[in-house]
């Protein structure tokens, strides 16, 4: 190789580094960002942002686990996090390049080190509750005045959902979101690791599944924001949305979302940098920018769910930070519960047991 051949080499080598440097790829669930902020960081920062989404944590882990997923951010759910921490997917952070850390938000991290102790691999994006969106003229229709829409009454009673069937049920695709409410249903421990205790909500789930229309993580914000369904059993944010999508298309579809009273699962999505990011320095650099308070304020803004930024509720605005669906009161808080991550033989028992409701057979 001659000095010029390589010092061509060396050229490319180098400008091909610096590229890298230009880009960060974030990989985050559908319809959860103000687009706007995207390109403020872009502007920023110059770094191209590639922003790619997804609608599953399974799809999320399946990437993760398999390495080499290309990306430099990415947001599971706080279970499905501690796994992956476990498997060695992620790095930890450096402190010393995210200057806005003090911002967060101790009541959320107390709860998030359930999953990630010490808080040493991620940081909250958004939390939140599961819980059930429902059309009330449609569901008033079907059931009555007195139907038991903040109650999960509504969704794994049988004669309830047989008659709710006609305007349409959605639940999530998640089973870590939906075997515990089933078993919550029950009286059974919702964040059980017998196996024994979560093979429960098999019968209870397979019992009303002929009345359930669709299986999926997102569709059900648009479905019913049109009035094409009557109830979601899904994630408050995404059901508020939908409440004022129809709102705003002054449709005369009137959509409430309630916490069940028997208890709500608090789900927490973590912000991490795989351990093989491309560009881990810029993922710091947006994990960094999305901590500051008014940025992660006007994430809340356009996607009406609650934060871990503790800095950021002085910009929200009073239909997010007033709303008790979206920050609840601290008595709703107490009912709460969290789901951690299932040991390894019953996450396999709990997928099969998902696949075989999900096909109803």
């Amino acid at each position: 190789m001659t000095l010029k051949t390589m010092t061509l080499t060396a050229i490319v080598a180098l400008s091909s580094a610096a590229a890298v440097a230009e880009e960060v790829r974030v990989y985050n669930w559908s319809d959860y960002i103000d687009e706007d902020l995207l390109e403020k960081f872009e502007t920023e920062t110059g770094i191209d942002l590639i922003y790619d989404v997804f609608d599953s944590n399974e799809l999320l882990e399946t990437k993760m686990l398999a390495g080499g997923s290309g990306y430099d951010v990415v947001v599971p759910t706080g279970s499905f996090l501690a796994r992956q921490i476990q498997a060695g997917a992620f790095q930890k952070l450096d402190a010393s390049k995210l200057s806005n850390a003090g911002n967060m938000w101790d009541v959320i991290e107390d709860r998030t080190a359930r999953y990630d102790p010490g808080n040493l691999y991620s940081v909250n994006y958004m939390w939140g509750t599961t819980g059930i969106g429902a059309n009330t003229a449609k569901v008033e229709e079907a059931l009555g005045a007195d139907a038991p829409i903040d109650s999960l009454e509504l969704v794994f009673n049988p004669e309830n959902m047989e008659k709710l069937a006609n305007c349409g049920v959605y639940f999530l695709d998640a089973p870590d979101e939906m075997i515990p409410a089933a078993l919550k249903y029950i009286g059974e421990d919702p964040n059980s690791m017998d196996p024994d205790v979560v093979a429960k909500a098999e019968p209870v789930l397979m019992a009303i599944r002929p009345y359930v229309k669709k299986f999926h993580s997102s569709e059900y914000i648009n479905a019913l924001a049109n009035g094409d369904i009557c109830v979601a059993f899904g994630w408050s944010g995404d059901i508020l949305q939908a409440r004022d999508r129809a709102d705003e298309a002054d449709n005369g579809v009137e959509i409430v979302f309630n916490a069940p009273k028997e208890g709500a699962l608090m789900w927490f999505d973590q912000m991490a940098i795989p351990v093989d990011a491309p560009n881990p320095e810029g993922a710091h650099k947006f994990l960094n920018f999305i901590m500051e308070a008014e940025n992660m304020a006007a994430a809340s803004n356009y996607v009406y769910y609650a934060n871990g930024n503790k800095a950021s509720q002085e910009f929200l605005e009073e239909d997010v930070i007033g709303d008790p669906a979206i920050y609840p009161s601290e008595e709703t808080l107490k009912n709460l519960y969290i789901k951690e991550a299932y040991p390894p033989k019953v996450q396999r028992k709990a997928t099969r047991m998902w696949t075989k409701i999900k096909s109803g057979t």
